[in-house]
Parts: C-alpha cells; sequence; structure tokens
C-alpha cells in the first residue's frame, strides 16, 4: 500500500466496505480463504468480506488490529493471519510493524471464533530504507517452511521466516532483499518454480491508479527473482500479469487459490471499478499458466458460440437430421473448373435460419451429440448469466440455449445430455464454466437431479469423438475440456 493521503482515507475504504451490503468492495484483500463453506477475505482498516458462494459478496468478516493488507493462510486446522499494523506512509510515516494472529476459525458467529494475541514478527523504524508492511505469506509444499515476503516502494522488498508452528519469527533468521519498485508482494510455488508476485506502479488515486501486477521467478524461495527477458526484480525487474481493463484500473495485492487440479483463480483489488463509481472493488479472475509463467483471464461473460470439443475439435450440437443448403456451385465442370469468363462477382451465401430447419425438429426432448461444425441452428449455443442463481469463484450460473429459442441444455440423472424444450431455472440446467489453467475451459451441470449436493464432480465430457455425456473432471484428458468458438 502506497503513499495514503492520510488514515481516514483508509478508514473512509473499510467504511465503504462495511455499509455495502451485497458488494465486494474491499482494498488490498487478503487471500482467499475458505472456512465451513464459505470463503473470506480481509483488507485495510480491519475487517473484510464473505461470500457463501463464492460469488455474491458481503460485509461480517472480523479480524482486530486495524492497519493494512492482511495476509491470509490455513495451517492444519488454524488460519493464520498476517497484517502490517502501521508503515506505509499511514499517519505519515514509515516505521512500521507486522504482526501474526491465528484462530480456529473464520467465522465470527462461531463458538470457536478467538483470535489469539498479535505477536511481532518484524519492523521498520522509519529511518531506514525499507517499509515493514503489505506482508504475503507462503507454506513452501517441498520443505512446510514458511517465508514471509513484505515491503513497500519505499525501499526494498524483504523475505523472512517464521515458524509455521507458531507464527514467530524463525529463531536466527536474517531478512534478505529480494526486490524493488513493487509492493503488496505475494509468494507462490508450482512445478519447481517459486515466483513472486509483485504490485507496480501508484495507487490509492481512484481512477488515476497505475497499480498493474508482475512477477519473476526463481528456483529457489530466497531468489534471484528474474523476469522473462532476464531482468531481476531486484534491480526492477518484472513481467506483466495483471494489468487495467474491461473498465477497471489499479490491479493490487495477487492472491492464488487452486480450486481444482488444472483450474485456479487469482483474486486482487481493483483499484477503481468505471462501473462501480471508481469504488474499490474484489476482482476473482481464472489464472492461467503459460510456459510456467502466471497469467490473469478474462472473466466468461457468456454469448453465442460453437461449443468445441478439445478431443476432436468437433462442435457440440442437437442430435437432429442435418439439413442440407440448395446453394448451385460456381464455375465449370461441376464447380471444380476454371472460373467462368466475364462472370458477375460471387454473392455471399446467407447462414441457414433456425426458421429454415426448426420444423423438421421433434418437439419434446432432443439429445446432443458432437460433430463437423457447419454454422448450422443446431450447433449454436447462447450462453447468459443467471444472475438470480448464485454462483462459483468468478462467476454466476449460465444457462445454455440453442440460439434463438428458449431450448436448454439440461444434465439428466443418469450423468446424460440432453436438451429440454425450454428452460425452467432448475439446477440441472444451470451450467458452471470455469477456463483452466491451460486456456481451455471445464462445463458442469449445478446439480444432478436426484442428487442432494452441488455438483463438484461431474464434467461435459467426450466419452468419444461423436458422444458427449457427464464424467468426472480429469486435467489430464481432452476429454473433460472444451472450448467457445465465436464464429
Amino acid at each position: 500500500m502506497k503513499r495514503l493521503h492520510s488514515i481516514l482515507a483508509v478508514l473512509a475504504l473499510a467504511s465503504a466496505a462495511n455499509a455495502q451490503i451485497g458488494q465486494p468492495n474491499i482494498h488490498d484483500p487478503s487471500t482467499l480463504a475458505e472456512c465451513d463453506g464459505k470463503w473470506y477475505t480481509f483488507g485495510t482498516g480491519g475487517g473484510g468480506i464473505i461470500s457463501d458462494d463464492g460469488w455474491s459478496w458481503h460485509s461480517g468478516a472480523e479480524r482486530p488490529g486495524g492497519g493494512a493488507a492482511p495476509d491470509m493462510i490455513k495451517i492444519g486446522d488454524r488460519y493464520l493471519c498476517i497484517y502490517g499494523a502501521t508503515g506505509g506512509g499511514l499517519g505519515g510515516g514509515h516505521a512500521g510493524r507486522i504482526l501474526t494472529m491465528w484462530n480456529k476459525t473464520l467465522d465470527p458467529k462461531s463458538p470457536d471464533f478467538k483470535w489469539t494475541e498479535a505477536v511481532e514478527v518484524c519492523f521498520s523504524d522509519g529511518m531506514e530504507d525499507q517499509d515493514a508492511i503489505d506482508p504475503g505469506v507462503l507454506l513452501d509444499p517441498t520443505t512446510g517452511r514458511l517465508w514471509v515476503s513484505y515491503g513497500t516502494y519505499f525501499g526494498t522488498i524483504r523475505l523472512i521466516e517464521l515458524d509455521p508452528t507458531t507464527g514467530f519469527r524463525k529463531a536466527g533468521n536474517k531478512e534478505k532483499d529480494i526486490a524493488i519498485d513493487c509492493e503488496a508482494t505475494d509468494l507462490i510455488y508450482r512445478n519447481g518454480w517459486y515466483y513472486l508476485l509483485g504490485t507496480h506502479g501508484t495507487c490509492c488515486d481512484g481512477v488515476n491508479s497505475t497499480y498493474n501486477i508482475v512477477v519473476g521467478r526463481s528456483k529457489s524461495v530466497e531468489g534471484p527473482y528474474i523476469d522473462n527477458v532476464g531482468r531481476d526484480m531486484y534491480h526492477g525487474g518484472g513481467k506483466m500479469v495483471v494489468a487495467a481493463g474491461d473498465r477497471k484500473t489499479g490491479a493490487g495485492h495477487f492472491g492464488r487459490t487452486i480450486i481444482d487440479e488444472g483450474v485456479e483463480v487469482a483474486s486482487f483489488h481493483w483499484e477503481a471499478d468505471f462501473d462501480q463509481g471508481g469504488s474499490s472493488v474484489l476482482a476473482v479472475h481464472p489464472l492461467l499458466w503459460k510456459n510456467d509463467w502466471p497469467v490473469a483471464g478474462e472473466k466468461f461473460k457468456g454469448g453465442t458460440f460453437e461449443i468445441e470439443s478439445e478431443r476432436r475439435g468437433y462442435a457440440l450440437e442437437l442430435a437432429v437430421d442435418f439439413v442440407r443448403m440448395n446453394v448451385a456451385r460456381r464455375g465449370g465442370f461441376g464447380g471444380f473448373g476454371r472460373p467462368q469468363q466475364n462472370a458477375e462477382p460471387p454473392k455471399p451465401v446467407e447462414n441457414q435460419t433456425l426458421e429454415q430447419v426448426k420444423g423438421t425438429w421433434p418437439e419434446g426432448d432432443i439429445a446432443v451429440r458432437c460433430g463437423d461444425y457447419m454454422f448450422r441452428p443446431h450447433q449454436r449455443w447462447t450462453i447468459t448469466p443467471v444472475n438470480e442463481a448464485g454462483g462459483y469463484l468468478s462467476a454466476p450460473y449460465f444457462k445454455i440455449v440453442i440460439e434463438g429459442t428458449d431450448r436448454a441444455l439440461t444434465a439428466t440423472a443418469n450423468k446424460e445430455l440432453t436438451t429440454t424444450p425450454s428452460f425452467s431455472g432448475a439446477d440441472e440446467q444451470l451450467w458452471r464454466i470455469e477456463q483452466c489453467t491451460d486456456g481451455t475451459f471445464r462445463i458442469m451441470p449445478k446439480r444432478i437431479p436426484g442428487e442432494e449436493d452441488i455438483n463438484k464432480r461431474f464434467v461435459l465430457y467426450s466419452i468419444a469423438d461423436s458422444t458427449p455425456t457427464l464424467a468426472e473432471w480429469d486435467f489430464n484428458s481432452d476429454n473433460s475440456k472444451w472450448n467457445f468458438r465465436a464464429h
């Protein structure tokens, strides 16, 4: 968090978040944490927001200590919170303290909800070229060691080690400088690489904020962290991960959440959402990996598409008779010869229309299959968010219908697929659509008919080239993956 005009600005942001029930207003969000089926994130100024489903957020999360830019991690059966008590120019100075505390639960209504006394793990004296604020925490999955990066533009980004059992500073640990020219850092590990995500640019100026998130990587948690063109983050390097877009600017305070194998999201804040009056809001985007580099994907919004199987490249379609288009071929010798002399310029061939073919379709349920894409009405699907149906991390549920109709893709009780003549809003007609780390998508019904729980296992699956069904998610199989083509 950088160059705040005053502590009052921070408190105003926190108050706005508390006042806007049902809105994801937050600044400097911690990495998302799940507790008893709900999602939590905590921000600057104290408190935070909660979501029952990952899509709709409301105020109510609690943490003492105020201060700025917390991070959260679950270790065993407890949650460790780390935050900056001062610093970052808060109150006009750079004398800062970073503290840790524990809780058994994040639910403030639980009888087990009680934060332990906060413990200082590092500080800055306001005179040195360093700023103890904006901590990001990593529990190394390869060693079990607990690391924290912290700091702002006022000097260096530093690395320290904590005891994962107590949350105290590791005895004898000495801080190490690992980066400059960024703040609000986070550490993650993947496929043998350690990544340092840093927030670059200016913050806390609403629609004029230039915050963006950059990254370097290293084979050692202690660095050096090098970007995609060989620049060391200790000398100002960094590859872009999230920049402004979609009328939102000021991406900062990165967090990574693994939902499933091959399905991850990045959380952060936008300093200003132009469509929300310039408010600072939580963002949750698909997290993609390209050549072992992280990049935030675009949120899926719907539209009209060919739904294409990654397995073969065939298109999801209604199982109806193929209706030929009566278009004469041009040229001699059956259309294969040389063009005719002095012929009129060719006229575009119009796409086959729904009106031309829908009379040949059955009136009741129609099965689905996969086939060569031919721009036909039975292959074009309109996907629309159903905002009142809840959601999951990053998106609401969607309905999927044949373009120009209300005929809806529907899951069946025996884990097959059909289309019903109309969309009723039933759970088996609501679809969860998530972009995978390789850029493809998985598509899964909200619920299998007859099953009590929300579906988190079965996805649209190409069991053969022309045979779609529902089967368990397998990131290592192209049968599980689909693409959306806007032809």
